[in-house]
């Protein structure tokens, strides 16, 4: 079973401390690297500023918050789904957002998943592990030569 880097942009300090342990604890990504807003993140993704000399290869799947400073997690999506470069990397939405505009919103710009923050620290492990388990070791992501036209 092959590891794979996985983008998880997130502006709460906590989250990211709990969705690292829980990668971690159970061995679902060889690397996570961390946006904590939305423009690091298309930064990172578009290989700009301080992330122009960082190695090729997009990830594997992006966590993405919605409520983050600078740029939101939605135009990060759009922005992604607008890139031919990033557009097919599965991007699931980890929110503690429940407003149907963000959720429609999220899936009108060809979000993967919408997935709510839970509360409960257990709760929240587990939802992360299920998610990692699936999209960054089960799925298959699409070859890097493939043409989107």
């Amino acid at each position: 079973m092959e590891l794979k880097r996985i983008l998880l942009v997130e502006d709460d300090p906590r989250d990211i401390e709990l969705t690292i342990e829980a990668f971690e604890t159970h061995s679902l990504a060889n690397e996570i690297m961390i946006a904590h807003d939305g423009a690091e993140a298309l930064d990172l993704l578009q290989r700009r500023g301080k992330f122009e000399t960082m190695p090729g290869g997009n990830p594997a799947l992006i966590l993405l918050d919605l409520k983050m400073p600078k740029v939101d997690g939605l135009e990060v999506l759009r922005a992604v789904r607008a890139d031919d470069n990033l557009k097919l990397i599965p991007v699931i939405v980890l929110t503690t957002s429940r407003e149907e505009r963000d959720i429609i919103e999220s899936y009108n710009l060809g979000v993967n998943a919408y997935v709510l923050k839970p509360v409960g620290f257990e709760e929240f492990v587990e939802a992360v592990r299920e998610i990692g388990l699936f999209w960054a070791v089960l799925n298959e992501p699409p070859p890097r030569t493939m043409s989107t036209d």
